[in-house]
């Protein structure tokens, strides 16, 4: 029996192909909030390439065991999944295989989307299934031996994997729940927002407690977070709407992606995640914002020419009430990854969008500068303790290229 338990768990049965349905087939109502669905599980996001075609696959998503490039998810019946069935999409979702019975690497968040609705499933499909078709197909993964080889993922799945419906907690009300469940479930905010062991499975006594995502920090998102002024519901719901909150800063990295697909999505979806995200962070008073001067004079200098002009608290930006860095999460944060990143690359500018910018110094500092300037910042913007090994962080930030 247990040979028969084992075998059951490694080998999943093909399900048999169908023709793509005309899109007539799917209600508008329902492609409709598979839209909006979509946009809380980012699905463009991860599912196009830098200049691609919209869900036509092919980006690189880098993790600590190689890059695993995301798969085309249009109707497209050779490269995408225009001939899998209903079936066969919602046994992706829940349980990490496609259609012909391989394993799915676990980039694709299903311990997430497993606990996802049947409705809801169904509608991201009717969206997927009516988007344009594209030929396309993503590079191999790179991975290395035995990493490769996706058998291993069936012992991943009998170890990490959970599948079951997600469940209400009744000592909540209706709004609460429904934050819950789009956070768990659709939006798989953990995948990027807790930390991960050694075999990349989230650690659910950290849920939420911060994360990678990469290359950046993702912050804590309860009694951890590192953000100077507390997050309100008010506060959550328009950054993640805009990409911006005038107390914390402006997103930067994967979540400007992330923040602009949340952008589609109904205000009651977007109140309830709030909601639900604010209720654990911590509800203490903010302290008032001070700095503390750094000895580094060259430090000083560097930050007065290449940051002073839009940061110093007599800048014009400052003074038309852009927060002060002393506010921002990634300076207060535990590590220095996302000051790093976004000194090297900077906020990229959005074309056709009232968003924050801001230029990459990467080829104008070398790496003992940015090490400095981050120090720099830390010492002067937080009264967190000063961050350790900056110059080795540095390095491993211009090898991964986190620019996004």
């Amino acid at each position: 029996m247990l040979i028969v338990a084992g075998w059951a768990t490694v080998w999943h049965p093909a399900i048999s192909r169908i023709a793509r349905p005309d899109d007539s087939a799917f209600q508008p109502d329902r492609i409709a909030r598979g839209a909006e669905l979509a946009a809380i599980g980012d699905c463009a996001v991860c599912h196009t390439a830098d200049g691609g075609r919209p869900y036509a696959g092919g980006r690189g998503i880098p993790t600590p065991f190689g890059t695993v490039y995301a798969t085309n998810i249009t109707p497209d019946p050779r490269t995408g999944i225009g001939t899998w069935s209903e079936a066969a999409f919602r046994r992706a979702m829940r349980d990490g295989i496609d259609r012909a019975g391989r394993h799915l690497y676990p980039v694709l968040p299903y311990p997430h989307f497993t606990r996802a609705s049947d409705a809801d499933i169904a509608a991201m499909y009717a969206f997927l299934m009516t988007r344009a078709p594209v030929r396309q197909t993503p590079p191999r993964n790179r991975l290395p031996f035995p990493l490769n080889n996706r058998i291993l993922l069936a012992g991943w799945n009998l170890l990490y994997l959970r599948p079951g419906p997600w469940q209400p907690d009744p000592a909540h009300d209706a709004d609460w729940n429904r934050g819950a469940y789009l956070v768990e479930a659709i939006g798989h905010c953990g995948a990027c927002h807790t930390p991960h062991n050694a075999l990349g499975a989230e650690r659910g006594a950290l849920a939420l407690g911060g994360g990678e995502a990469e290359h950046w920090y993702a912050p804590a998102l309860q009694a951890a977070s590192p953000a100077r002024d507390p997050w309100t519901r008010d506060a959550l719901a328009t950054y993640l709407r805009t990409g911006f909150q005038a107390q914390h800063g402006a997103a930067a990295g994967p979540m400007t992606a992330v923040t602009e697909e949340l952008a589609q999505v109904p205000e009651a979806d977007i109140r309830a995640i709030a909601r639900y995200i604010a209720f654990f962070m911590p509800k203490a008073a903010p302290e008032p914002p001070h700095t503390r001067t750094s000895g580094d004079q060259p430090a000083a200098a560097m930050f007065a020419g290449a940051c002073g002009g839009c940061h110093a608290a007599d800048a014009p930006m400052t003074r038309s009430g852009a927060p002060p860095l002393s506010f921002g999460t990634a300076v207060n944060a535990p590590t220095p990854q996302d000051v790093i990143e976004i000194i090297l690359h900077g906020i990229p500018w959005r074309e056709g969008k009232a968003a924050p910018y801001m230029p990459a110094f990467g080829d104008a500092l070398t790496d003992a500068q940015v090490a400095d300037l981050a120090g720099y910042v830390r010492a002067h913007d937080s009264d967190k303790p000063p961050w350790t090994d900056l110059p080795a962080a540095v390095a491993r930030a211009r090898q991964g290229g986190g620019a996004s």
